[in-house]
């Protein structure tokens, strides 16, 4: 065989670094890749080992600059790296949260780019283009980025994009892909999918809001195509279509409750100051407005959704059977009743004025 055959070989099966290994998102890819006839390697990279075997771990944390020397190793030099280490726990300090996730993704790239690594996979959210009342729907991958810092995590996914954009010139030779997933369901605890486990759902009078989801072995099985070097580029990755907000109440049987949207954005960014509920205002645009994806440059490059909108939205209902959340907060099963019977909305407004009439006695 000569060398370029060889060389052509190679860069079909490569060998693929998975950060964030050991849980979520990331442990599904390791395990899907280390099974794959087309990957040569896996290299695992977390703060704890994971539960497979088959791949090469190290066990560091992602900020850490020696993550170079492991992406170079003797044996295994890593030819694309998948980084899906990220916080974006709902209850995650927001400030340790940023300092995690910006700085681990500019140790990635660098370590990445000192190492030769070839592709660096990025995994951020559809949120990123924004949920505005003229959105075009679906969006193409290449539209605006339109969102801004307010909703959770965001701000994070956002400089993160601002990342990939500026490695190609801050590291020549370095190719970034950006996967980004609609509304993320399987395992998933954020304030989208808490919104099923209200009472009610909150709706804004005038608001258009169009729901599309995506399951997770869907996003690792694009982020596998991305790895394998299937597509490149942007990648929105979600179900086909999407479901308007009456298709939604009829499947999942729960009932609106439709407020002005400066009532219920008002009452958010109270409840949220007051810190009775994780979720800032900036949540409640993604229940108001459209942010559908097309996937038209995974769909091109052969990728297709294995789960529907509707099929994905009946696990997400039977994941949150149980539980009781308004705007974000999981409430005890007294107060999950007190507020079933008083509406959403209703029963939050009346615990900000509580707050607000205890801190008026206390003299705060």
């Amino acid at each position: 065989m000569s060398s370029s055959e060889t060389d052509v070989r190679a860069a079909r099966t490569p060998t693929v670094a998975v950060t964030g290994a050991a849980s979520g998102v990331g442990a599904l890819l390791t395990e899907r890749l280390a099974a794959s006839a087309e990957i040569k390697q896996v290299v695992a990279v977390d703060e704890r080992r994971g539960e497979v075997s088959e791949a090469q771990w190290h066990i560091l944390d992602v900020r850490d600059p020696a993550i170079a020397d492991r992406l170079r190793g003797e044996g295994h030099a890593v030819d694309v790296v998948v980084h899906l280490a990220l916080d974006l726990d709902l209850e995650s300090d927001p400030a340790a949260r940023t300092a995690f996730n910006v700085r681990g993704t500019q140790t990635v790239l660098t370590a990445a780019a000192a190492a030769g690594v070839r592709r660096v996979v990025l995994c951020t959210s559809a949120m990123v283009y924004g949920a505005h009342p003229d959105n075009d729907v679906p969006l193409a991958e290449d539209a605006e980025l339109r969102a801004t810092a307010e909703a959770t995590g965001v701000g994070d996914l956002l400089e993160i994009e601002r990342l990939a954009r500026r490695a190609p010139r801050a590291h020549p030779g370095l190719n970034v892909t950006v996967v980004r997933p609609a509304l993320l369901v399987g395992g998933t605890d954020t304030a989208l999918t808490r919104y099923f486990e209200s009472p009610r759902l909150l709706v804004a009078a005038g608001s258009r809001p169009c729901w599309q989801f995506c399951h997770v072995e869907d996003l690792v099985s694009a982020l596998e195509y991305a790895a394998l070097e299937k597509a490149e580029g942007e990648l929105a990755v979600g179900c086909d279509g999407w479901l308007e907000q009456e298709e939604v109440e009829e499947l999942t049987g729960i009932r609106r409750m439709e407020l002005p949207s400066a009532v219920a954005l008002g009452a958010a960014s109270r409840l949220h100051r007051l810190g009775l509920t994780p979720s800032p205002a900036g949540d409640l645009a993604y229940t108001m407005h459209p942010w559908v994806v097309s996937g038209r440059r995974l769909h091109e490059a052969g990728w297709r959704p294995a789960w529907t909108n509707e099929e994905v939205l009946a696990e997400l209902l039977e994941e949150v059977a149980g539980r009781h959340t308004v705007a974000g907060r999981r409430l005890g099963r007294k107060d999950a009743t007190a507020a079933g019977a008083a509406g959403a909305t209703v029963a939050l407004l009346g615990t900000a004025a509580l707050v607000r009439r205890a801190r008026r006695r206390r003299g705060l």
